[in-house]
């Protein structure tokens, strides 16, 4: 559905996109994750059209989005981070104005406008302004143009920025629903975001791509985790023996068992000989699992190139 090759991009000196490539295939939704100022808003305005790379290829949906960029529109779905709503409009006659606009056929667009409305949960409000209503209705107005034309590829930028609590998990649940019939591309700075909405993650940073994979991938490691009922000896001595561990970390849980955080390298499951080593020595095994990091962790060890 999406397909960047070596994308660049320079505001004057500063250099928004240094070589971003990627893939995003149809049906997934894709959370593009970077601190402020990664180049994640540049990207979205080059895929949907509304910026010129430097270099590099995108195409989507199998069209390039240089050479035929209002085919490509016609596809996305858009909602950039502030939505292009008019305050003195009523939801209806807004959504109305955007069918229009969409040159939906006139035949269709009472059944479209109908579809988006329901989804969106905006059946209540529609004689209302939109500047009298919420945020978090106001997103949902914003979400409502970008479905109308059932687009194949929704592209979303920051679409729960200064939401609250409540506001979030609507939109949330929203997002989820629409995936089941759109491709999802969504940028976000909020790390909970991403796993709450997201299988895979795109991790920019400095205008580069610094982690692309499924996040179950992403949180995966080689390490392990083992708990002890209680103190045994020569346990640090013998685990360092084991083909594909790089170090041993001693600690205690948090009601006082002994741990050992045995850090792995490549891709060996360092379980199955832990469990051996247990079993021989018959150490009070308490648990032994494969360790799992948070994305929080994917992201700091990136950001600080631990």
């Amino acid at each position: 559905m999406i397909d960047v090759t070596e994308l660049t991009k320079a505001y004057g000196p500063v250099e928004a996109l240094r070589g971003v490539s990627f893939q995003i295939a149809a049906g997934e939704i894709v959370g593009l994750l970077g601190p402020n100022g990664a180049g994640k808003t540049t990207i979205i305005k080059i895929l949907t059209g509304y910026l010129q790379p430097d270099g590099g290829a995108v195409r989507v949906d199998g069209l390039d989005v240089l050479t035929h960029t209002r085919e490509v529109q016609a596809r996305i779905g858009y909602l950039p981070e502030n939505a292009p709503l008019y305050p003195e409009l009523s939801v209806q006659a807004y959504l109305r104005t955007m069918a229009e606009l969409r040159q939906i056929p006139e035949d269709q667009r009472l059944a479209r406008l109908s579809e988006a409305v329901y989804a969106t949960g905006l059946a209540d409000e529609l004689t209302r302004p939109i500047g009298q209503l919420s945020k978090g209705f106001r997103q949902r107005v914003g979400l409502a143009q970008a479905i109308l034309h059932q687009p194949k590829m929704l592209i979303l930028d920051e679409p729960t920025l200064g939401l609250d609590p409540t506001q979030i998990v609507e939109i949330r649940r929203l997002i989820r629903r629409l995936a089941t019939h759109s491709t999802v591309l969504f940028s976000t700075h909020i790390l909970s975001e991403v796993e709450a909405l997201c299988d895979r993650a795109i991790i920019l940073m400095n205008g580069q791509v610094k982690a692309d994979a499924r996040l179950a991938d992403l949180e995966m490691t080689t390490d392990a985790v083992l708990v002890l009922g209680e103190q045994a000896a020569g346990v640090e001595r013998a685990l360092r023996t084991l083909s594909g561990v790089r170090g041993i970390e001693p600690t205690r849980t948090h009601d006082g068992y002994p741990a050992y955080r045995v850090l792995g390298m490549g891709d060996v499951d360092l379980c199955p000989a832990i469990y051996e080593l247990a079993r021989r020595g018959d150490w009070p095994l308490r648990e032994l699992r494969r360790d799992v990091r948070t994305l929080e962790t994917v992201f700091n060890q990136l950001a600080t190139g631990a």
